[in-house]
């Protein structure tokens, strides 16, 4: 019997194996009238396909899949849907958004080779990362998908954007998958998962792999540990007696603009982290520059020497070798006995951020993305461990609690917005909460007790959101879509009606 991985993305012609029943079902069929009626508007037909795929929450592990760690996120119910048609004889890719008013009509070339204009940055360009994918993949399996043609395209995306919950991933992946139904392709979900991720590195950001993973593959009712190289999904059931409450800081994590400061700025600081490690255990300086790309690399010497020491622990190693004060430009080229410049020389967007950067924090970003790989194995045992229910819940918020700790300390991806917000949630009887995603902004994740949602989410909207809507920094009327509980939805869908 295949696993879930190895299955093609399923098809449905009813929304009720996607969104289930009641007020859920409900809200996508008033999505999928507006969707239709908005793309005959545009374009004078309905679309030839549909296609879906939803953001998601990381429970643990933050900023460690680009590090070849697995992780352990679920799926929302808040997606992004793309109507498409082919348009024969055509050679013009046309995106318009429901939210006209928001999101203008791009249009861009059928071209594949086109390059995206990452300076002038448009929501549109998403899409056609999914589009220059495609063909890339195509072209590499020998899959012949014909001349281009014309594309008409419809979003209607509810993932909240800059929020940490992988609104450019569902859009990427929709996209993507939207664009392989339409051209008649099929591929399995693994292949679509990584598919979509170098599709996203077309924007700019090095993403991980993550956020397309449990996109694609999700179960519904199942959080999932995502392991990479091959990637593949176990399922993961977490405790009944347990929510995930997802509430937004209100600060935006814009990761693809401010990408050479940010994200892309600790992808570069953990691989100089890697390298410094090899050499410093053994690695010839010219070998660990040609073959370490990430820590899990070096993560076998960082065990042999913490196990002269009686330990399986790779943070010995680098409380050890990597100085706690950050490294400058100068001291690493010491080291490593090359320019750093020639090390990224492939990588323009790890140039940018040696333009932008004055000096790196090595031990800080190796000891949170080591530790943080052991507490996505320790979450996992917990929900598998035949404790109770009670022990289980109190373990799972530790980890979480522990994680937020090192994500904010040791990483600094978090920000003032998120410190509070998730004071607040543990101050309201949170077993555990923290930053989720990126960071720098975005959502904070709380575990709390099945019977205390309602009044958890009364609190919080009471402690940090009133004195927002008061400043009229959000509308009342919008709050459900900043805060909000959720149990683990179901993954991406192509839907013909």
């Amino acid at each position: 019997m295949a696993r879930p991985e190895e299955l093609p993305v399923p098809i449905y012609k009813s929304l009720d194996p996607v969104y289930g029943t009641g007020s859920q079902l409900e809200e996508a069929e008033l999505r999928f009238h507006n969707l239709k009626a908005k793309f005959t508007e545009f374009f004078g037909q309905a679309p030839d396909v549909y296609a879906r795929s939803p953001g998601r929450v990381n429970l643990i592990g933050e900023h460690i899949d680009y590090e070849g760690y697995s992780v352990l996120p679920m799926a929302i119910r808040q997606d992004t849907i793309v109507a498409i048609r082919k348009v024969e004889g055509e050679k013009i890719l046309r995106i318009g958004n429901v939210n006209s008013d928001k999101f203008s009509m791009c249009t861009y070339p059928a071209d594949p080779d086109q390059e995206i204009d990452l300076k002038n940055h448009r929501w549109g360009h998403y899409f056609l990362c999914g589009y220059k994918g495609f063909y890339e993949y195509a072209k590499l399996k020998g899959i012949d998908v014909g001349d281009t043609v014309g594309l008409e395209v419809v979003v209607d995306g509810i993932v909240p954007t800059g929020s940490g919950l992988s609104s450019s991933a569902a859009f990427v992946c929709s996209s993507t998958i939207a664009i392989m139904a339409v051209m008649g392709a099929s591929f399995a979900k693994k292949e679509l998962a990584q598919l979509a991720c170098e599709c996203e590195r077309h924007i700019g950001t090095q993403s991980g792999g993550m956020d397309q993973a449990i996109s694609v593959m999700a179960q519904s009712g199942l959080a999932a540990l995502i392991d990479f190289n091959p990637i593949r999904a176990t399922e993961v059931q977490l405790p009944a007696g347990g929510t995930f409450v997802i509430a937004h800081s209100l600060a935006e994590s814009q990761k693809a603009v401010t990408a050479a400061t940010n994200y892309n700025n600790r992808v570069v600081e953990c691989r100089l982290a890697s390298i410094v490690l090899g050499i410093k255990l053994g690695m010839n300086p010219e070998e660990a520059v040609s073959k370490v790309k990430t820590l899990s690399d070096v993560e076998g010497l960082c065990v042999a020497f913490s196990g002269t020491n009686g330990s399986s622990d790779p943070i010995l190693a680098v409380k050890e070798f990597l100085k706690e004060e950050p490294y400058s430009v100068e001291d690493i080229e010491a080291i490593v006995n090359e320019k750093l410049q020639s090390i990224f020389s492939e990588s323009p967007s790890s140039l940018d951020v040696l333009r932008a950067a004055k000096d790196f924090k090595l031990h800080q970003r190796a000891a949170h993305v080591y530790s943080e790989a052991r507490r996505v194995y320790a979450f996992k045992d917990a929900v598998l461990a035949a404790s109770s229910e009670e022990d289980t819940l109190k373990k799972l918020g530790d980890l979480m609690n522990e994680s937020h700790y090192s994500c904010s300390v040791l990483y600094e991806c978090s920000c003032p917005e998120l410190e509070e917000l998730v004071k607040i949630c543990r101050d309201n009887s949170a077993l555990g909460a923290r930053l989720t995603g990126a960071g720098w902004g975005g959502c904070a994740v709380a575990l709390v007790k099945e019977n205390i949602v309602p009044q958890f989410i009364l609190n919080l909207k009471e402690q940090f959101y009133q004195s927002r809507i008061d400043k009229g920094v959000i509308e009342k009327s919008n709050l459900g879509a900043y805060i909000f509980a959720s149990k683990p939805s179901s993954g991406a869908a192509i839907i013909k009606l």
